[in-house]
């Protein structure tokens, strides 16, 4: 039965995205002491999250590729999904945050340098859309990477309302502005880790995948000729790529082993083909008296 293979992320891409995000949060946090400015402070706060995102995207990563052991029969494979709940649920905190301080600066507005917001600002939009581009093509096939790109896809957008609430503040001394940016900035960073929490955590409780119905799964099987039920299933999957399937098969005639080895050869391909499940686990059974129902209470 073949398996998807582990996928890995470039390093030497994660790394440079590290160094990048490395100095825009000590810029910012320079840049946001001498400017007076929350906003920079804030953006610095939330691009010192994206370093901690990236480090721990690339340490689950080498860690998920480590091979099986007696102790630990299915390896490391959740690492990534463990690190996409913490980097998820750091998110929707920042969210919160930042929408508890926008509420904060529209009632207490505050008079800063905006050259220094303005200039830092655009520097973060330049160095996070680097950073974006070097781990686009990663984020696709990793949700652990996923959730890094998103902190570093919302930098760019949160750092674009840095520059335009300096802007703004620079020609017309309009304060209010930058919080309800920042606001609506906040909400899409909260919608979009939500989609992550969920589905981390779907793995985590070993959930079916949403995408495929057990009542297909058990229809498929018992359209084999051989085959009279399929009871007891468990879907899950282990990884974001690898979904698991166990079942009991009653089986009409007392056929032998070799028999029920060419049907579940072939019920595994068609699995595969048809539902994505990479590893099949069936225990054959004739005339064996018990419950027949598809799910074990």
């Amino acid at each position: 039965m073949s398996e998807h293979h582990h996928h890995h992320v470039s390093g030497k891409n994660l790394f440079i995205t590290i160094v990048l995000n490395i100095i825009i949060t000590v810029s910012q946090i320079v840049g946001g002491i001498f400017s007076g400015s929350l906003a920079l402070l804030s953006d610095a706060m939330h691009n010192f999250s994206d370093v901690l995102a990236l480090v721990i995207a690339y340490v689950a990563n080498r860690i998920a590729a480590r091979p099986s052991s007696e102790g630990k029969t299915f390896g490391y494979k959740r690492a990534e999904v463990l690190a996409t709940l913490l980097n998820a649920s750091v998110l929707f905190g920042i969210g919160v945050f930042l929408i508890i301080e926008a509420f904060h600066k529209f009632y207490n507005p505050v008079i800063v340098n905006s050259i220094w917001v303005i200039g830092l600002g655009v520097l973060s939009i330049v160095l996070n859309a680097v950073s974006v581009l070097l781990i686009k093509d990663d984020a696709h096939e990793n949700m652990n990477i996923r959730a890094a790109y998103l902190h570093l896809l919302t930098d760019v957008m949160t750092s674009v309302a840095v520059v335009v609430g300096g802007i703004l503040m620079y020609y017309y001394q309009v304060f209010w502005v930058d919080p309800v940016v920042s606001i609506i900035i906040a909400i899409y960073l909260i919608w979009a880790s939500l989609g992550l929490i969920k589905k981390s955590t779907a793995i985590l409780m070993q959930f079916s995948p949403e995408s495929i119905n057990l009542e297909d799964i058990v229809t498929m099987i018992t359209s084999t000729e051989e085959i009279d039920n399929a009871h007891h299933l468990h879907l899950w999957q282990l990884d974001e790529h690898r979904i698991h399937l166990e079942a009991h098969l009653g089986f009409n005639n007392n056929i032998t082993i070799e028999e029920s080895n060419k049907i579940i050869d072939s019920l595994e391909r068609q699995l595969e083909e048809k539902f994505g499940i990479s590893h099949v686990t069936f225990q054959c059974e004739y005339n064996r008296c018990e419950s027949k129902e598809i799910l074990q209470v």
